[in-house]
């Protein structure tokens, strides 16, 4: 059994060796098809036998509410949310990732600190504070990244929710008073940013292009090499 390592030190109190279970991350924009990804691989997962269990972003029962307002009233300046962000992830790892792996389970995250670093940066953020904020951070097992053209994305938010998103838009930056010319804007500098942070954190970059049964069979087919 190897230890878990952290991107600076462990938590207080935590133990790398009792962290026996598996981390895994897919990463993606909305419209990626990364939710369902989740669904889909948790499912087939617990099939098999395994315990799993679910993160993601905007989840913590500590702060989730009051991000998800803060981010409603538009006026949150940077730092404000980029902090908010830091303390939903750090409720989660301390109270629901840690103990987890600690039982021996595995759990599947709905993005982790690379999609909360990538959107701090593209709106000028200085990197190694940014990483500073995630220091505590469990380096996953493995991490896939879903990537998928802007347009596609489009496509898919508006046969979801008939809208794009204010945040994911990147409309608080300014690229654009029109949302689409917006949301195209800042997701190519969002997967920019992704691109040149796998270089650093070694991603696995899948096609999101596809349909949800070729990304399912995709992502399974590299899930049997991973597992114990």
């Amino acid at each position: 059994m190897s230890s878990k390592r952290f991107y600076q030190i462990p938590p207080p109190h935590v133990n790398p060796d009792s962290l026996s279970g598996k981390l895994f991350v897919i990463e993606g924009a909305d419209g990626s098809g990364r939710s369902t990804q989740i669904s889909l691989l948790t499912n087939w997962m617990e099939r098999k036998g395994y315990a799993v269990v679910n993160v993601g972003l905007k989840r913590s029962t500590l702060i989730a509410k009051q991000l998800i307002e803060a981010q409603q009233s538009k006026i949150i300046g940077p730092i404000t949310l980029n902090l908010f962000y830091a303390t939903d992830f750090v409720d989660q790892l301390e109270n629901v990732i840690i103990p987890a792996l600690r039982a021996g389970f595995i759990v599947l995250c709905d993005r982790y600190i690379y999609t909360l670093m990538a959107r701090a940066i593209v709106r000028g953020a200085d990197p190694g504070w940014v990483k500073s904020l995630y220091s505590l951070a469990i380096v996953p097992d493995e991490v896939f990244y879903l990537k998928a053209k802007p347009q596609l994305l489009i496509e898919r938010n508006f046969q979801k929710k008939a809208t794009l998103d204010y945040w994911e838009s990147g409309m608080d930056i300014g690229y654009s008073q029109d949302i689409f010319e917006s949301f195209f804007f800042y997701q190519k500098r969002m997967q920019n940013q992704f691109l040149q942070m796998q270089k650093e954190y070694g991603f696995q970059v899948i096609n999101g292009n596809r349909s949800i049964r070729a990304i399912s069979n995709d992502l399974i087919s590299r899930f049997e090499v991973l597992l114990p």
